[in-house]
């Protein structure tokens, strides 16, 4: 039987996973505001390359909120199994 919990190794693979995604954000960002400047340039006028910008900010904004919140449970996550590991019963000692 293995010294540590199961969901630890899971926890600790989500957390690198999200951290990956966290990486490639920046980059997925600058390839989406190239997009108009790629596949029409003479279509998109300059009020709709604006419209494109500021949506894609918005996105931008809701989509690294919500990658950073589930980054921040993913990190407790890690930490509390990480302490069940090394100090299994922290409240044996308060006797």
């Amino acid at each position: 039987m293995p010294d540590r919990p199961l969901f630890l190794e899971r926890a600790s693979f989500r957390r690198r996973r999200l951290g990956d995604a966290a990486r490639v954000m920046p980059v997925l960002a600058l390839l989406l505001v190239l997009v108009p400047v790629w596949w029409m340039p003479e279509r998109i006028s300059s009020a709709g390359g604006a419209i494109w910008l500021f949506g894609l900010w918005a996105a931008l904004i809701v989509a690294i909120w919500m990658l950073h919140r589930t980054l921040r449970r993913a990190d407790a996550t890690t930490l509390r199994a990480s302490r069940a590991i090394t100090d299994p019963r922290p409240d044996d000692h308060a006797v």
